[in-house]
């Protein structure tokens, strides 16, 4: 028998289970701390509603035309690839030991709060959402879009509330006193403020490699499943092979001096 009645008192909603009270912010929180270790499985939750999308994405060139199919890819891809560039700004001037891509807990030995920390509390996962974002529009189906984006925002709203709850328990007023003036997700450009720590390439040659191969061959996979098997076409598109090229090359390049020398 079920036991869960949910009671909501001035700004605090309560959730009684089994006559164990747990606020909602905690119960969103613990989701988070399970989301924060998967955060990197969300394209994959979305699988089973590209295959049934695949098949209508050719729909907006057959109404529009092949210029417009030619914009939107083009689009698409400036908008993943501002994701990247948002993504190694905010780790080129990360300080040490924070803004990583650790998965089992929370770590923040110093509160982030120059570079892209002072126009936005979470520039990583904005990066992360305009690489996704991306990809959903490069398919031009309207409603697999917007099943993303949904998606997005319930899976990562959970992680950034876990990650705040955890800042706020570290550094107390100096986070507060951070969070009230930083925006949480929407950029707000003037109050920039340049780091202290000099720019390294080497933290970003060390981390993003894997995400640009991603991003590269995402959109060549797209690209040439939806040719061949929606428009029929015979022939690979040599542009988006040539771009998953020069990912895998990237990639192969920075893993191997990762692993082997110390130049990273």
């Amino acid at each position: 028998m079920d036991r869960r009645v949910t009671v909501k008192t001035g700004f605090q909603t309560t959730i009684y289970i089994y006559g164990v009270t747990m606020p909602l912010r905690e119960e969103l929180e613990k989701h988070g701390d399970f989301l924060f270790r998967w955060r990197s499985y969300l394209p994959i939750l979305m699988l089973p509603f590209l295959i049934f999308a695949l098949p209508h994405s050719a729909n907006m060139q057959e109404l529009l035309g092949k210029r417009f199919d030619l914009f939107i890819e083009i689009f698409s891809l400036a908008v993943s690839l501002s994701g990247v560039g948002i993504r190694c700004l905010t780790i080129g001037y990360a300080r040490s030991g924070t803004s990583g891509r650790n998965t089992k807990r929370q770590r923040a030995p110093v509160l982030n709060m120059t570079g892209m920390y002072s126009i936005v509390r979470h520039p990583l996962y904005l990066g992360n959402f305009l690489i996704f974002f991306g990809v959903l529009l490069f398919v031009q189906v309207w409603w697999f879009v917007l099943i993303g984006f949904l998606s997005f925002w319930l899976y990562y709203e959970r992680i950034m509330l876990r990650e705040e709850g955890f800042l706020r328990s570290k550094f107390d007023k100096e986070y507060l006193d951070w969070a009230n003036e930083t925006p949480a997700f929407l950029p707000r450009l003037s109050q920039w403020r340049w780091p202290r720590e000099r720019f390294s390439w080497k933290a970003i040659l060390r981390r993003e490699y894997t995400g640009f191969l991603l991003v590269t061959a995402s959109f060549a996979f797209l690209e040439n499943i939806r040719d061949m098997i929606v428009m029929g076409e015979r022939e690979f598109d040599m542009a988006f092979v040539g771009l998953f090229a020069i990912g895998l090359v990237v990639y192969l390049v920075l893993r191997s001096l990762k692993k082997w020398t110390r130049l990273l």
